[in-house]
């Protein structure tokens, strides 16, 4: 599915002021992650989660693989243990739920269930794709039973919406109070909150706690820069979203290259902005008792912030790192693995905690 990787120690680079003497995480590539079945293809890997048994689910589109390979596509659904070894597949178009023409994000949520968002929109045009809005969350058993849809296709209203998303990024369910969390995304400009049970409307807020207001652009915009400060009023593409342990919701507003920090009810908390660079294209937590820090996805690298300061300790690239991602999750032994659209998947071996600076 990819080019092999030499196994190479990934050191932390490009530290930053102050925190180059700080204890950073260290990872190393493992260029056999995962072991696709040889019966099967992956087309682009969209999105990477990790269940209570720390097996990886990663969600892929079929429908990117070149016409010659389409007979050998593997269902968009791939589960793998650690090791890359290939436990099961599901999913897939059905009778009963609208399945996203889009795939773009998979979450496994603290009970088990199985949450699955796409991001199409009609005028994008592609390929063996219908012209329909992903509008839409389905959840789903662990073995690909349906239980619930959430909104419908091309559905939506805008960002007042209560029962629909827009093309909706990323979701993550908080344990603590059972509530699901959506990055929604790329046609609406906001974070919406259901109950993960009923599907029913919670709140919902936009960049800073502001209310969001429409504005559908299909595609949405690639931003080749930023101008200094703090950035627009509004998201662009809400494109991730995590909750620490400690309820702090962390969002990445891609486009605009900045990661903001909300409470649980939505009440703006700070920002990192990183206008010089792609930055904040996807979010995880690392696997500490206290979660010390957040990774967020860049171009060619991945930002390691300090959660508790949001300060930039220190960049992971090079040494066959495919880079920041699409969508990226870890483990609970703190290893961290990328899903990187048309680049392939990768998994970076925790080592420990080092010192930055080497």
């Amino acid at each position: 599915m990819r080019d092999r990787v030499f196994r190479a120690a990934i050191l932390a680079t490009a530290i930053i002021g102050a925190a180059a003497a700080a204890a950073v995480p260290v990872f190393e590539v493992d260029p056999s992650w995962p072991k696709v079945p040889a019966k099967w293809k992956l087309g682009d890997a969209s999105s990477v989660a990790v269940d209570a048994e720390d097996h990886i689910w990663v969600l892929h589109r079929p429908r990117t693989l070149p016409a010659e390979q389409s007979t050998m596509a593997a269902p968009p659904v791939m589960v793998f243990d650690q090791a890359g070894n290939f436990i099961k597949a599901w999913g897939g178009a059905a009778s009963g739920y609208e399945w996203p023409e889009r795939e773009h994000g998979i979450h496994i949520d603290y009970k088990g269930f199985v949450w699955i968002g796409g991001n199409n929109c009609p005028a994008r045009a592609l390929p063996g794709l219908k012209p329909a809005a992903d509008d839409q969350l389905l959840k789903f058993t662990a073995d690909g039973k349906f239980v619930r849809q959430i909104g419908a296709s091309s559905q939506s209203k805008g960002n007042a919406d209560t029962k629909n998303f827009h093309q909706p990024a990323d979701a993550v369910v908080y344990a603590k109070t059972n509530e699901l969390f959506v990055a929604d995304g790329y046609g609406n400009h906001r974070v919406i909150v259901l109950d993960a049970d009923t599907g029913k409307f919670k709140r919902m807020w936009g960049a800073f706690g502001n209310q969001a207001v429409d504005k559908d652009e299909c595609p949405p915009p690639s931003l080749n820069s930023m101008p200094a400060g703090d950035g627009p009023d509004q998201f662009s593409i809400v494109h991730a979203i995590r909750v620490s342990n400690d309820g702090v919701v962390y969002v990445a507003d891609r486009e605009n290259r900045r990661v903001q920090t909300f409470t649980l009810e939505g009440k703006f908390l700070k920002q990192l902005v990183r206008g010089s660079a792609p930055f904040a294209r996807d979010l995880a937590l690392s696997r500490d008792r206290d979660q010390q820090f957040l990774y967020v996805g860049g171009g060619t690298d991945i930002v390691v912030v300090n959660r508790k300061t949001m300060e930039i300790a220190t960049t992971i690239q090079g040494g066959g790192v495919i880079g920041g991602g699409h969508q990226m999750e870890t483990d609970s032994k703190g290893n961290l693995y990328i899903a990187q659209t048309n680049r392939g998947l990768q998994k970076l071996i925790f080592m420990g905690i080092g010192e930055g600076g080497r």
